[in-house]
């Protein structure tokens, strides 16, 4: 699986940003997915994860109510609706895919990562 993630950019606290994420191979319908980010200094954290179906979300407890992630294995597209952005949530952004059909909160659970996307919210 090859992921290739866009969407970022510089915005205001109170935006919104749609992250969108599209994977090449076969199995993208079959795996679990998440997004991550990375601010600078800091730690690579779990943000978001739905399993290969939508029939799981999960979220950090700092985006729930704010971000949203779906997916459309029609057209192998994973997505994150961001709203109401503040400027903590400034970072690079990853899509990843996991080992199985559901997501994690665990780095280690994911094998294939896109390239980063950065979003900065400014004050």
């Amino acid at each position: 699986v090859q992921l290739q993630a866009s969407g970022g950019g510089l915005v205001q606290a109170g935006a919104s940003l749609r992250l969108s994420c599209a994977a090449s191979g076969p199995t993208f319908r079959n795996n679990g997915m998440g997004w991550f980010r990375q601010a600078p200094g800091k730690e690579r954290e779990f943000v978001a994860g739905i399993s290969w179906n939508s029939g799981s979300t999960h979220y950090r407890d700092s985006v729930k109510g704010r971000f949203t992630i779906s997916r459309d294995n029609a057209k192998n597209t994973l997505y994150l609706q961001m709203n109401s952005l503040k400027p903590e949530d400034t970072a690079v952004y990853y899509c990843a895919a996991a080992r199985g059909s559901y997501s994690s909160v665990y780095r280690q659970r994911y094998n294939y990562w896109g390239q980063g996307t950065q979003v900065t919210v400014s004050s």
